[in-house]
Order: structure tokens, then C-alpha cells, then sequence
């Protein structure tokens, strides 16, 4: 059914060209405004919501606008991911003369990891501006397709205020669609199958979750070793990713459209579409939710995107620290794929407990684990509890080169604003 990895991919050109490498190359360090707006520009109190729901989250601090009133926070704010739905258009200059973004057409991208440190809510209202750049590219061998490009990136997202929320350093893989075709790597994974039991059993942790809201979790109650329960993810469904589109993610910058506008995108963007059997440009994002177009890139069946399970993560986290507490940090690895059908389970540890300037922290070694007893999501994070001695949790403060560059950035923006 499928040839040697060898002989699959020594017969077909390498389709990650150097060009693309080199310009990647030399916007290392160099930070440029992002130009396309996310679905949603607006962080409005239905967008909070339902961006939460999408991944399933009922935290009622993120769904419900009259709850949060009576919070520390005075009012219903942003789950920690919510940047990754929420952005507006930044207006800039060009980039500099001999700079251009990597085309990388006809590549797969695989995320296998992200770290986030979070500044400030996001409130009903806010509108987020992101700009971002590369910290670093390298060139490796590739089990699954011959060589990979290995590119980590960092966004920076602010209000409308200029001020920074977070910063998120994204780990993307590049590979050769052509050459992941058939290397046999994954030929034993077959797709979860659930009796009535099981179902009951997963049911179980369900009926047992909840987030811990309004009462506080101090930091002189909780102690190294302490488990931060279970949480259960699954089994993931094609209903599933619809909603966390809905939600929000997925639209930048590929864009996927309906009808007219999707020919209109075709047009701007052939290389993201290829047929499907009937003949039909469709998008190649569907590896997410198209079992055929996923085989046809060397994996088994559709699975989830990344960015799914570091919501998941967060959720577990949020759901264990209370309405008081801030997530400062978040880093993750996406070693396994998640596939529709698998279920996670996820569980933590507090690994550490000290001071950190003004705050009280802990510090939480996180895992999801599918049916196969497979951990496909390691994490690590550290959470600021209140005190009972110092009181509330001081949220942490901006590098001032991130700062001083959002100023710029923002200020930038504003100017070609007004000489429009």
C-alpha cells in the first residue's frame, strides 16, 4: 500500500523552496504590523462567549456579562486564548526594500507548540491589534517528509490603548504535502470506537467538572504535589471543530469563504485550494475535518489544530484557579495528533510554590493523555494566586522593548489613519 520513505521522496522534487527559507531567514528579529483583521475585531461580550463555548469552556466570568460585574475585574472578560480570534488590521508602511514574507505554497504546517504570557484582560469592547515576527528558523531532516522548516514566531497583541496583552510564541513546522504522502508512519493508528460503557464512564468526569469561580484558591492553601483533579476532552468530533470555528478561530490568513467570496479567495490564493474527489477546489485546512485529504497528506484520518488543545489546557487551569487568580504563563508541546474520535484526559501537579516579585505563584506540570495512553500534549504553567497576606493578585508588567515597540507600532497606525 505505500512505499518506503526513501523511495517516496528521492523520486520528487523538494517543493520548500530556498527562496522561502532565505526570506524567512531574514525577517528573524524584525517585527512587522499585521494588515488582516481576524474574524472577529471586536471583543464584545457575545464574542467572549461564544469563543469560550467553542472549545467548550462555561466559565461563567467568560460568558456571562452580568456575573463578571461582581468580580475582582468588574466586568465579564476574555478567556486567556481569546487573541486568537479577536484582531484588527493594523495600517502600516510597507516592509522595508529586499524584505518580503515566505510564500512557502504548496507546504503543510503542522503547530507543535506555543508558549503564552498573558498582561491584562481582555474587556467587552476591546479591540486587538497584533504584530508579530520571527525569533527564529532552522532546517532539519524529517522522518516525515524528508526535511521540515522549523519557524518560531512571536506575537504580540495590544488593545486599542496600545497597551500589551500577551505574547505568544507559536513553534510551526513546515513540510512538503507531497513527500508526507505515504511514508507508512502512522499505518497502525486506527480510529476510537466507544461502547455505551465508555460513554458512561467519560459522562462521569463530565457531570464532576466545573469551574471554581468566585470563592478564592490562596496561595497558602495550596502546596507542592497537590493534584489539580481531571478534566476530560472528547471523544473529538467533526461537530467540535465546527464550533470552535464558530467561535472564531481559523480565518487568518488563508480566509476560507462561502460561494462567490470563496471563488473570489481562490482567485487571490490558488495554492491553498486543491480538489477533492469530486473534482472541487476545496480548501487544504480540511485536513482538519476531512478524513481523505488528511490520508492523502500521510496521516490516518482528521484531527484537531493545536491551538484547540492549548484552549483546553488553559481551561483546565482556569477552571482549578478561580475568578481571583491570572494564568501568567502557558508553554506547551503538541507531540502526537489528536484525532477525531480520540478523547483526552487531562491532569496536574503543583511542581513549585514561591514568590515572584509582588505575586504568589505556583507553578502546574500539565498533561492531556488520549485513549491510546498517549500524553499528545504536554504542558507546563504558572498561575498567581491571591494571598491572604499580601491580597489581590498584582497583574505582571511589559518588557519595556515589547512596550516601547507597541507604542510605536500603535502610534504608527494612528498616523496613517488620519493622513487617509
Amino acid at each position: 500500500m505505500s512505499t518506503s520513505p526513501a523511495t517516496e521522496t528521492s523520486q520528487q522534487p523538494d517543493r520548500i523552496r530556498e527562496e522561502d527559507i532565505a526570506r524567512a531567514k531574514d525577517l528573524v528579529g524584525f517585527y512587522y504590523p499585521t494588515t488582516q483583521r481576524e474574524h472577529f475585531a471586536t471583543a464584545t461580550p457575545d464574542v467572549l462567549r461564544n469563543f469560550a463555548r467553542g472549545y467548550g469552556d462555561d466559565n461563567p466570568l467568560y460568558t456571562d456579562a452580568e456575573y463578571g460585574a461582581g468580580t475582582r475585574w468588574g466586568s465579564q472578560i476574555g478567556a486567556p486564548m481569546t487573541g486568537v480570534a479577536v484582531n484588527e488590521a493594523l495600517r502600516a508602511d510597507p516592509l522595508p526594500a529586499g524584505r518580503r514574507r515566505p510564500s512557502f505554497r504548496g507546504i503543510h504546517v503542522f503547530v507543535s507548540g506555543s508558549s503564552w504570557e498573558w498582561f491584562r484582560p481582555v474587556f467587552p469592547g476591546d479591540r486587538l491589534y497584533t504584530f508579530q515576527g520571527f525569533e527564529n528558523v532552522e532546517v532539519k531532516p524529517s522522518e516525515f517528509a524528508g526535511r521540515s522548516v522549523i519557524i518560531t514566531r512571536r506575537h504580540v497583541r495590544m488593545n486599542q490603548r496600545g497597551e500589551v496583552v500577551s505574547i505568544a510564541r507559536v513553534i510551526a513546522i513546515h513540510t512538503d504535502r507531497e513527500k508526507a504522502k505515504k511514508t507508512g508512519k502512522y499505518d497502525e493508528i486506527k480510529p476510537a470506537t466507544y461502547t455505551a460503557e465508555d460513554i458512561a464512564e467519560i459522562d462521569e468526569i463530565y457531570a464532576a467538572e466545573g469551574p471554581r469561580g468566585a470563592e478564592p484558591r490562596y496561595w497558602e492553601d495550596v502546596h507542592i504535589g497537590d493534584s489539580l483533579g481531571k478534566m476530560v476532552k472528547g471523544p473529538l468530533t467533526g461537530t467540535d471543530l465546527i464550533l470552535f470555528h464558530a467561535g472564531g478561530y481559523g480565518f487568518t490568513p488563508y480566509a476560507p469563504s462561502a460561494a462567490r467570496l470563496g471563488y473570489q479567495n481562490r482567485k487571490r490564493i490558488p495554492a491553498f485550494y486543491v480538489n477533492n474527489a469530486q473534482g472541487v477546489p476545496d480548501v487544504a485546512q480540511r485536513v482538519h475535518w476531512d478524513n481523505e485529504w488528511a490520508q492523502s497528506v500521510g496521516v490516518p484520518m482528521a484531527y484537531d489544530y493545536g491551538v484547540l488543545r492549548d484552549c483546553w489546557l488553559s481551561h483546565y487551569l482556569t477552571d482549578w484557579m478561580g475568578d481571583d487568580a491570572w494564568l501568567l504563563h502557558q508553554s506547551s508541546q503538541m507531540r502526537k495528533f489528536n484525532y477525531v474520535g480520540d478523547t483526552h484526559i487531562f491532569t496536574g501537579e503543583i511542581v513549585g510554590k514561591r514568590q515572584d516579585g509582588p505575586r504568589r505563584v505556583v507553578d502546574v506540570e500539565l498533561r492531556g493523555t488520549s485513549q491510546r495512553g498517549e500524553v499528545t500534549c504536554p504542558a507546563t504553567a504558572t498561575i498567581a494566586l491571591p494571598s491572604r497576606d499580601t491580597g489581590p493578585v498584582p497583574l505582571p508588567q511589559v518588557p519595556e522593548d515589547i512596550a516601547r515597540t507597541a507604542t510605536e507600532i500603535y502610534a504608527r497606525h494612528n498616523q496613517l489613519g488620519r493622513n487617509s
